[in-house]
């Protein structure tokens, strides 16, 4: 695989349009399609009219947070350049961002809406896993989310050597680390829609084990990504913050499953 000559598409007027915002424009249009298709069709006691009214702002805080986990990540960079903290078509958004934003202003929507947000919640793993599986090729064109040096042939990706880290100047291929998880998500949803989905429907276990299951399958995948990537933005001890926090959303997941469906009678 060879990287691209620019993350630019073209400039108009010196703005310039970046690969990496239409690939998220695309993500969250497709991911939007995905939960407007799965909820006609198997949610059918989900008010649309609500997740219409939800929607927006769910979108807009889950970028806030994606943005503005990446950015507490990296603060002393973005300290030092402020203005780069707008800059998001430069890359720089983080899932656990993005789902910790998303979780927050649908538990604030809940209580103004008066809904259940665990009955809500099920409905937005689908898109969620599709909108991340195309979001990650963003990633490819601005030359990050690669793992460690590769060798096989048919996975290497090229790395120019202004992108590479300290230390790898001198190798010249790389697992495409972005690539892994994008197949890692397709996999979530294919689980999840064609698994999860019939098991919860036919023995009616409790509202949010959608959720819950995709943050466990998710975070699951993205433990094994990130021993593969070497530019993750943060490490505490060696390791890396993502999968920290992998694994204790792994651990609330179970928790959260097993609470909900045992109040539900189905353990």
């Amino acid at each position: 695989m060879i990287s691209p000559p620019s993350s630019v598409i073209f400039k108009i007027n010196g703005f310039a349009i970046h690969y990496y915002g239409l690939i998220m424009f695309f993500a969250i249009i497709a991911g939007l399609f995905v939960i407007r298709y799965v909820t006609k069709k198997y949610y059918k006691d989900i008010d649309t009219e609500i997740l219409l009214d939800v929607l927006p702002a769910v979108i807009l805080f889950s970028i806030i947070g994606a943005r503005l986990y990446y950015v507490l990540m990296d603060f002393s960079y973005y300290a030092k350049y402020p203005a780069e903290i707008i800059a998001v078509w430069n890359g720089g958004m983080s899932i656990h961002g993005a789902i910790l934003g998303g979780i927050i202003s649908g538990l604030i929507f809940s209580k103004i809406k008066h809904f259940s947000f665990l009955k809500y919640a099920d409905i937005f793993p689908y898109g969620l896993a599709i909108g991340q599986a195309i979001g990650r090729f963003g990633n490819y064109f601005n030359c990050e989310a690669f793992g460690k040096p590769c060798d096989i042939p048919f996975l290497k990706l090229y790395i120019p050597m202004t992108h590479r880290p300290f230390g790898f100047e001198q190798y010249d291929y790389f697992h495409p680390a972005f690539l892994y998880e994008s197949i890692w998500d397709i996999c979530v949803f294919l689980i999840l829609f064609f698994v999860v989905r019939r098991i919860v429907l036919a023995k009616k276990l409790g509202d949010g084990t959608i959720f819950f299951s995709y943050l466990l399958l998710y975070s699951f995948g993205r433990i094994f990504v990130e021993w593969c990537r070497i530019d993750s933005v943060k490490s505490f001890w060696g390791v890396p913050v993502a999968q920290i926090a992998s694994i204790f959303i792994i651990i609330a997941s179970l928790a959260a499953l097993f609470i909900i469906n045992k109040r539900k009678g189905k353990i």
